[in-house]
């Protein structure tokens, strides 16, 4: 029995994916001039592994070889939970904001496995069924392949908005042996809004479609190995691990967004964390606590360090 459409789309849709589109795996000669263009301006900071394997980015050939589509899955995290305001408690000070994709289980966890089941079914109905997938890892332009997949359209925060629930997606991709129907790209629908860039109080976006990651509230708490520079005091609205604030902001966010179906990425108890209990926490009880959350990647010493930094710019 011959893969179509339909049956990934339902296998999909089975195991949670709220959208799914296919594209051809053909090179991407235009985003990859795009990404050594932000490349030889320093703007991917710290992070060296964007500059590797640019030959995979460029063709997934070089990493399935009989590559024939590329199937792009998106899943809805959105809470509508919200941070605490400051003037509604005095002690807000003492704490810190998590980004919304990281209060809940960690979205690689939850998305391998619906992966890894969905790899499975395609195969049962067609055993020459070949793939490779990846969540947010690897040397794949996954946001380019949600794009060329007409999941949505590429924001000038750089996210991929859809127009059902905007931009609050985890996306995953799927390179196959398998030819598909492919889907058509939507058009940009940002227009002339620029709420994303007027926003962000480190201005990371410093063109439209461009972010400079030295100055991403989210690469300098997560990804970050260093210290945070003093240039930023004051200027991180009391984000501890990652940021949400060009998202936020965003018309399509404030307009579309719904509620999640995935229960684990229902927030549990990391909305907003004490500054203070980070700084005495242990190593142990750093590792109990965040062992299936997005916030163990900071590390217990860079969580430490975001810490020390909001305190030190509040008292």
């Amino acid at each position: 029995m011959n893969i179509t459409n339909q049956i990934v789309i339902e296998k999909a849709k089975e195991l949670g994916f709220d959208f799914v589109g296919f594209a051809h795996a053909e090179v991407l000669q235009k985003e990859t001039e795009q990404l050594n263009e932000w490349l030889a301006q320093g703007y991917n900071a710290s992070m060296e592994y964007m500059a590797r394997n640019i030959e995979k980015r460029f063709d997934v050939k070089n990493i399935l070889p009989d590559a024939r589509s590329v199937i792009s899955l998106a899943i809805n995290y959105y809470s509508d939970h919200q941070h605490t305001n400051k003037a509604d408690f005095s002690a807000a000070s003492k704490y810190g904001k998590i980004s919304r994709y990281a209060c809940g289980k960690d979205y690689h966890i939850v998305i391998w496995d619906k992966l890894e089941l969905l790899g499975e079914e395609l195969q049962k109905i067609d055993s020459s069924f070949r793939c490779l997938s990846y969540v947010d890892t690897g040397p794949v332009m996954d946001k380019v392949w949600a794009v060329r997949a007409g999941i949505g359209w590429l924001g000038k925060h750089t996210n991929v908005i859809t127009r059902e629930i905007g931009s609050w997606i985890f996306l995953a991709t799927v390179i196959t042996n398998v030819e598909f129907n492919y889907s058509a790209a939507l058009a940009d629908f940002c227009g002339s809004c620029t709420a994303c860039i007027d926003a962000c109080p480190t201005k990371a976006i410093v063109n439209e479609y461009v972010v400079d990651a030295n100055k991403c509230i989210s690469f300098l708490t997560i990804e970050n190995k260093g210290e945070i520079p003093n240039e930023f005091k004051d200027k991180f609205d009391d984000w501890l691990f990652g940021c949400d604030i060009c998202q936020d902001v965003c018309p399509w966010n404030k307009k579309f967004s719904r509620q999640s179906f995935e229960k684990d990425f229902e927030p549990i108890e990391n909305k907003e964390i004490e500054l203070e209990k980070i700084l005495e926490m242990s190593l142990d009880d750093f590792k109990k606590r965040f062992e299936t959350s997005p916030i163990k990647r900071a590390k217990s010493s860079g969580l430490k360090r975001n810490a020390e930094f909001l305190l030190q710019q509040r008292f």
